[in-house]
C-alpha cells in the first residue's frame, strides 16, 4: 500500500468536508499520539474516503476475556494513495471504581440511591456494601457546551451515562429490575492536541422528581443536545401488586414494597446538563407506555421512532407539537401490512400504515398515571370470557382479552399503550425491536430486531416470518405526504413507509454450533441491539446483544460499498452498549462504546470457553460484578 507523510489528525479524517477523527489514547499516563500536518505534496491530496478493515473474531482465552480491538481504518486521498490507522480501546472508568466527585474527593462509578439520594446498600456482602450496576448503558457525548466544572485544562466536555440495572448482589442473588437505574454526569477534559478525554467529574442525577428511574437501556443524543433515556420492559399495572420484582425494586426506592406506582414506569427520560456538570431529568408520558429502548429524533426535531423491546412489541412513531419540545405531541403505531411470499427467510418486507392513538402532553398523562389504578381503565382476562364486549389482543407472547373502560381511551393509548393498540388495528407482532437510527441524506431510518421469532413466525398477531434467532438490521425508508389510517394528513416529512432488511446484516444462525461453541455465524451480525449512523463516514454503526455469538462485536457496515466490518469484540458474555457515533467534537471524532455484565455465561454457548474464560474475568471485572465505560480510538501507523 503506498504512503504519506505524517499527517494531520484533523487533515486527514476529516474526509469528505469532516470525516470523523478517533481521537488516540493508551499510552504512559494516557497521553496520546498526535497526527502531524500534512506537508509538500501531500498537503495537496484531499482526503476523499475512508473504510474500515475488520478484525478476526478472538480465538484465545486472554482475547475472549477482555475488549479486543485489533481493527483498523484505510484513508484514501485525491491522488490514490491510502494511508492505515490502527484502532484501539481506551476506558474511562469500570463500574466499581472510585472516581472523582469535582469536590475533592471519590464517588461510586455506577453506584446505586434511594428517592433520598441515599446509597442503597448490600446487605449479602456481610460488611454492608453499596451497590453498583455492572451493565453501563446508554451514553452521550454531548456537543460542546459552556462549563464551570474546576480542574479542566483543555476542552470541557460532557457526556451521560446510564446504568440498566445490576446483574446480581454479593452472593449471586439475581438483582435484575430490582433497583432503580442511576444515571450520571461525566465532565471531561478533552486534550485540544490529541482529542483524549480524561474523566474530571462524575455526577449522580438526582432522580427523585422524576419518580425514579426503571430499567433504562439504549439512548440517544437529542439534536437540542440533551440526552434521551429509556425505561423498558415497563412493569405490568395488573399484576404489579403481586409482582416480585416490582416489589423489591419499590422496597429498594422507596423503602416501601407497596409505594411504586407502576404507571410512572415505561416512559422516555430526557436529562438536560447544566453548566457546573450536574443534570436535571424530566420524563416525558406522550411518547407511550411501552418497552422504551433507544429512540431517534428526526432532523425535523419532532417526529421520533422508537424502539420497543418486547415480545408482540410494535414500531411506534411520536410527532411533537413543537420543534425540541417533546412535551405535547401524538403518538402514532404502525399496522404492517405483509406482502406475501417475499422474504420470509430474510425477516419479510412490509408496508406501513400508521394509526393514531392520540394527542396529549406529557403533563396531563402524569396526572392520570398519579391518580388511575389499572382497573379504572380497564378489564382484562387471560382466558376467552365468551363475552363479545371484550377483544382479544396479544401481550407479551400470550393472549389476553381486555375491555376498556367508557372515556378512558386517552389514559388507555398512553398507559396501556401495548394493549391499546392493537385493539385500533396497530401489528403488536414483532419481537425485541431495539435500537433505531437515521442516515438523514438517504432518508432512511434503521431498526435492530435482536430475534425474530415466537409473534414474528407463529402466524398469531398478524405477520409470519421463517424464525432466525440471529435476528437483523431493518430499513425503512421515509416520505412525507403520508395520511394515516383514518385518511387524516400526518404532519410530517419523515414517516417510515416501509420496513425491509438490509441484506447484508441479516443473522445466520448455524445447524450446529462451531468449534467456539457459537450457535450463529460470527462473521455475520448476530442480535443486533445497538445502532448509530455516522453521516460523514455514510457508516452503520451495529452492536451486539447475542445469545449466539460467544463474544459479542461491534460491527461497521458502509451503505454505500455495502462492505461488514468487525471493529470491536466484548468480554465473553458481554454485550456492546453505550454506542454513540460523534463526527465531530472540537475537531475530533469518537465512537463510544461501552460493555455490560462480562461473564453472563449461558448454559450450552458457552460451554467451550468458560473453563479457562471465567478465572480472566472476574480478575479483571470485580467476580462478574463491573462494566466498562470507554470509546475506541485510532492510532496512526502507515501500512
Amino acid at each position: 500500500m503506498s504512503q504519506l507523510p505524517e499527517t494531520s489528525r484533523r487533515s486527514v479524517l476529516r474526509i469528505l468536508a469532516g470525516m470523523p477523527l478517533l481521537p488516540v489514547a493508551g499510552m504512559a499516563g494516557g497521553s496520546a499520539v498526535t497526527l502531524l500536518a500534512p506537508t509538500g505534496a501531500a498537503a495537496k491530496a484531499a482526503p476523499t474516503a475512508a473504510e474500515f478493515i475488520g478484525m478476526a473474531a478472538p480465538a484465545t482465552a486472554r482475547a475472549q476475556a477482555s475488549t479486543q480491538v485489533e481493527s483498523s481504518m484505510v484513508v484514501t486521498f485525491a491522488d490514490g494513495k491510502k494511508q492505515t490507522f490502527k484502532l484501539g480501546y481506551q476506558p474511562l472508568f469500570n463500574t466499581g471504581d472510585q472516581v472523582p466527585d469535582g469536590k475533592g474527593g471519590t464517588t461510586l462509578a455506577g453506584g446505586y440511591y434511594d428517592i433520598h439520594g441515599k446509597p442503597i446498600m448490600d446487605d449479602s456482602a456481610g460488611q454492608p456494601v453499596q451497590f453498583f450496576s455492572d451493565c453501563p448503558d446508554g451514553c452521550n457525548l454531548l456537543n460542546p457546551m459552556p462549563s464551570t466544572v474546576p480542574g479542566v485544562k483543555g476542552n470541557p466536555l460532557f457526556a451521560v451515562v446510564q446504568f440498566e440495572y445490576a446483574s446480581r448482589d454479593a452472593k449471586d442473588k439475581n438483582m435484575y429490575g430490582k433497583l432503580p437505574s442511576p444515571i450520571a454526569v461525566l465532565t471531561l477534559d478533552q486534550d485540544k492536541e490529541t482529542g483524549a478525554l480524561r474523566l474530571v467529574q462524575y455526577h449522580t442525577v438526582d432522580t427523585s422528581k422524576a419518580h425514579g428511574l426503571w430499567i433504562t437501556c439504549g439512548a440517544s443524543l437529542s439534536p437540542w443536545n440533551t440526552h434521551l433515556s429509556s425505561e423498558e420492559y415497563e412493569p405490568d399495572a395488573v399484576v404489579a401488586a403481586s409482582d416480585e420484582q416490582f416489589r423489591a425494586y419499590s422496597q429498594n426506592l422507596f423503602g416501601d414494597p407497596a409505594k411504586a406506582n407502576p404507571y410512572h414506569y415505561g416512559h422516555m427520560p430526557e436529562v438536560v446538563v447544566n453548566p457546573d456538570g450536574t443534570g436535571t431529568i424530566r420524563k416525558h408520558y406522550c411518547l407511550g407506555r411501552i418497552s422504551h429502548e433507544l429512540v431517534q429524533v428526526m432532523p425535523d426535531q419532532r417526529t421520533v421512532l422508537m424502539g420497543d423491546d418486547a415480545t408482540n412489541g410494535g414500531l411506534f412513531m411520536f410527532i411533537a407539537d413543537k420543534p425540541a419540545d417533546l412535551s405535547a405531541g401524538t403518538l402514532y403505531a404502525a399496522k404492517l401490512e405483509q406482502e406475501p411470499g417475499v422474504a420470509l427467510d430474510k425477516g419479510g418486507a412490509f408496508k406501513l400504515v400508521w394509526v393514531k392513538l392520540g394527542h396529549a402532553t406529557s403533563a396531563e398523562i402524569e396526572r392520570l398515571a398519579d391518580t388511575l389504578k389499572h382497573s379504572d381503565i380497564l378489564e382484562v382476562k387471560t382466558s376467552d370470557p365468551q363475552d363479545p364486549t371484550f377483544t382479544a389482543v396479544p401481550f407479551n407472547g400470550k393472549q389476553q382479552w381486555v375491555k376498556f373502560k367508557p372515556g378512558m381511551e386517552k389514559a388507555a393509548a398512553f398507559l396501556e399503550t401495548h394493549r391499546y393498540a392493537p385493539t385500533v388495528g396497530a401489528t403488536l407482532a414483532l419481537t425485541k425491536l431495539e435500537g433505531v437510527t437515521v442516515n438523514a441524506k438517504d432518508k432512511v431510518a434503521y431498526a435492530a430486531m435482536s430475534y425474530i421469532y415466537k409473534s414474528m413466525s407463529d402466524g398469531k398477531s398478524g405477520i409470519k416470518v421463517n424464525a432466525i434467532n440471529a435476528g437483523a438490521v431493518y430499513q425503512l425508508p421515509m416520505k412525507g405526504g403520508q395520511s394515516d389510517s383514518a385518511g387524516t394528513a400526518i404532519d410530517s416529512e419523515w414517516v417510515p413507509v416501509h420496513l425491509s432488511t438490509v441484506p447484508a446484516l441479516v443473522g445466520r444462525d448455524l445447524p450446529t454450533p462451531d468449534a467456539l461453541g457459537n450457535t450463529a455465524d460470527a462473521d455475520l451480525i448476530a442480535n443486533p441491539d445497538n445502532l448509530k449512523f455516522s453521516e460523514r463516514m455514510r457508516t452503520l454503526f451495529i452492536g451486539e446483544d447475542s445469545g449466539n455469538h460467544v463474544n459479542n462485536f461491534l460491527w461497521a457496515y458502509n451503505v454505500d460499498t455495502g462492505k461488514l466490518a468487525r471493529l470491536l469484540s466484548c468480554p465473553a458474555g458481554a454485550e456492546s452498549t453505550g454506542l454513540q457515533a460523534v463526527d465531530d467534537v472540537n475537531g475530533f471524532a469518537y465512537i463510544m462504546s461501552n460493555f455490560q455484565h462480562p461473564g453472563d455465561w449461558e448454559k450450552g454457548l458457552h460451554d467451550k470457553v468458560k473453563a479457562e474464560v471465567a478465572p480472566l474475568i472476574d480478575e479483571a471485572y470485580r467476580n462478574r460484578r463491573a462494566g466498562g465505560v470507554g470509546y475506541i480510538h485510532g492510532l496512526p501507523q502507515p501500512a
